[in-house]
């Protein structure tokens, strides 16, 4: 069992940078992928980024591949998204999530539908 706590959001102007954080509780979290996904208001989830378990694979959507970097670090199971060149339709509720070996490729970490586990989200809005 692996509990997910989002942190590090906050308001930033366009073209600023914030890091989020998820702190991860549980015996296991280094077998776990882990996965970064949005939501604004009044639209669906959408996939951000993701990391294999190992830490040797990343994905990322196009829309904020070359802006955006997640890593993980199993040490202090935490995985942290780095968000440079914010832009307004950054805006949203960033969420965590984990996956206990379900995914090995971009359409499965992507469609957000095998992770075992989500936090409860940490709100981005970047100010234009």
């Amino acid at each position: 069992q692996v509990q997910l706590v989002e942190s590090g959001g906050g308001l930033v102007q366009a073209g600023g940078s914030l890091r989020l954080s998820c702190a991860a509780s549980g015996r296991t979290f280094s077998m776990y992928a882990m996965g970064w996904f949005r939501q604004a208001p009044g639209k669906e989830r959408e996939f951000v980024a993701a990391i294999s378990w190992k830490g040797a694979s990343t994905y990322y959507a196009d829309s904020v591949k070359g802006r955006f970097t997640i890593s993980k670090d199993n040490a202090k199971n935490t995985v942290l998204l780095q968000m440079n060149s914010l832009k307004p339709e950054d805006t949203a509720i960033y969420y965590c999530a984990a996956d206990f070996g379900s995914c090995t490729a971009y359409s499965c970490y992507a469609s957000g539908r095998y992770y075992d586990y989500w936090g409860q989200g940490t709100q981005v809005t970047v100010s234009s």
